[in-house]
């Protein structure tokens, strides 16, 4: 077990220091084609309401009929997460009006919910890392949506995410900087690609965030929280945090109140504003849902699930370090998506030598392939350069039958020609020359070419250097390095 978050900064206000407390609540919309207790489609971007059915709509008489795969997938993430599996839980009502909500109450999960306590490992950017609680994660229905911008006089309701099956995320108050926070979410994201239970889309709302944040004097009492609804992108979540940290100290300094509210956050202003006072869960009037008999899951269920999970980014990362001698840094970054780490896999897998080109294959993959990826505004999918050509690349090097110079310009000819790299070396002449004999011919004829040169790296062994340079390039890059270094050591006396 990892340390608990500690404070990683405190906030200096005008009468001293503060410190934040942060709890998220993610709402993320489960991987089905099906809705939470309706056969209605949940594919994203159809016509509005044409993905509703007499259930979503809440048309009288008709019954909610729990979706198997829907329990499954939250079965799926709390085991993710190290939590503990409730075999029996219930749904219940949450009534509150909303336009968007035909029932006028929302099926949800309060006292008994399907995932109970665990827990999330985040590292931060100093490299230290720390565990973040789950307090729970429950199934729910997500309500429809309004638009505003279709008629000037009316608002439409769009009821194709009605019903919709989510789980609700919720994390313990661990959390004491917005750094934490968008690490937590990051890691929380990842985990959940992993297991494919929930595409992480934040463009799309199907990954959110509510963002619960009070402040204190450290060692103090928690203070009141306010609640900043629907955050879509872990950089917004990041300075939602911040300024409702100082907006609240700003209150407290000055001798207010802080009152427990919902806000939302405006990313154009870079501020939050007043939604609406926060309720209380007697608020919404919970009742057990007459409708769903309770939910009782068997172990054998339960095992089967635990035993078919893919392996997790903290599995991998530890394996990749482990098998391969990958820093933790580089590690970090191959796991961090899992169609990244999925490449790198497959990378390995074409390699002669996994052992002995494991490092040189991340190194490859993650500056030479991600960089141009990124630097072009592509991703893995749609890489140029498969991974069977990348190993091929990789396999070239490390026999030595080209250097890394000759691998630079042949990933090149490989990402906007294609062809197999083995070929394209042979068909080019681009072959690393290692004949000592033809190689000691141009050191000698550059040394006789060069003797104020000579007595200087003499004096000076670091101008060697100088030598190096002139024997790649008077033999096209291809004279191996490492041949040329010794040689030039031996001729020069150093």
């Amino acid at each position: 077990m990892n340390a608990p978050v500690k404070p990683s900064k405190l906030i200096k206000g005008a009468t001293g220091d503060w410190e934040m407390v942060i709890g998220l609540e993610i709402h993320a919309q489960v991987t089905s084609k099906a809705k939470l207790f309706s056969g209605s489609s949940t594919a994203f971007g159809g016509a509005p309401n044409t993905h509703v059915s007499l259930v979503d709509a809440a048309m009288p008489g008709m019954l909610p009929v729990i979706n198997e795969e829907c329990v499954r997938q939250a079965v799926r993430t709390g085991l993710g997460l190290k939590a503990v599996i409730n075999r029996r839980s219930t749904f219940d009502r949450k009534n509150y009006f909303y336009p968007d909500l035909p029932q006028g109450y929302q099926i949800s999960q309060y006292k008994s919910p399907i995932v109970g306590e665990g827990e999330v490992t985040i590292e931060l950017a100093d490299g230290s890392i720390a565990t973040v609680g789950i307090e729970r994660v429950h199934l729910e229905q997500d309500a429809g949506k309004l638009v505003h911008d279709r008629n000037p006089s009316s608002t439409s309701v769009d009821l194709n995410r009605s019903g919709v099956a989510l789980m609700e995320i919720v994390s313990k108050p661990d959390m004491r900087s917005s750094e934490q926070a968008q690490a937590y979410v990051s890691k929380l994201r990842t985990i959940l690609r992993y297991l494919g239970t929930c595409d992480g889309d934040m463009e799309k709302g199907n990954l959110r965030a509510d963002c619960n944040v009070s402040v204190r004097r450290p060692g103090e009492p928690f203070g009141t929280r306010c609640e900043i609804k629907n955050v879509n992108s872990i950089r917004f979540i990041g300075q939602a945090i911040d300024y409702e940290a100082r907006r609240q100290i700003g209150i407290l300094e000055d001798g207010g109140v802080i009152e427990q509210e919902t806000r939302l956050y405006d990313p154009n202003k870079g501020e939050t504003r007043s939604m609406r006072s926060k309720e209380e869960a007697h608020d919404y009037r919970y009742f057990p849902d007459p409708d769903l008999l309770p939910l009782e899951l068997s172990e054998a269920l339960v095992e089967e699930l635990r035993a078919s999970l893919p392996e997790l980014p903290d599995d991998k990362k530890a394996r990749f370090v482990s098998a391969f001698g990958l820093s933790d840094y580089d590690a970090a970054v191959l796991v961090a998506e899992r169609e990244s780490a999925e490449f790198y896999e497959a990378v390995i897998d074409g390699l002669k030598d996994k052992a002995r080109d494991g490092k040189l294959a991340a190194n490859w993959v993650i500056n030479e392939l991600f960089g141009r990826l990124n630097k072009e505004g592509q991703d893995i999918a749609s890489s140029p350069v498969s991974a069977a050509q990348m190993s091929a690349i990789i396999d070239l090097i490390g026999e030595g039958t080209i250097s890394g110079k000759i691998a630079k310009d042949l990933f090149e000819i490989v990402w906007t020609e294609g062809g197999d790299p083995r070929l394209l070396v042979e068909e080019r002449g681009m072959k690393q020359v290692t004949d000592m004999g033809a190689i000691e011919k141009v050191v000698d004829d550059i040394i006789a070419a060069n003797p104020d040169k000579v007595a200087q790296a003499q004096a000076k062994p670091a101008l060697m250097g100088w030598f190096v340079g002139q024997v790649m390039k008077s033999s096209g890059g291809k004279a191996n390095p490492q041949a040329v270094n010794e040689l030039l050591k031996s001729k020069l006396g150093l």
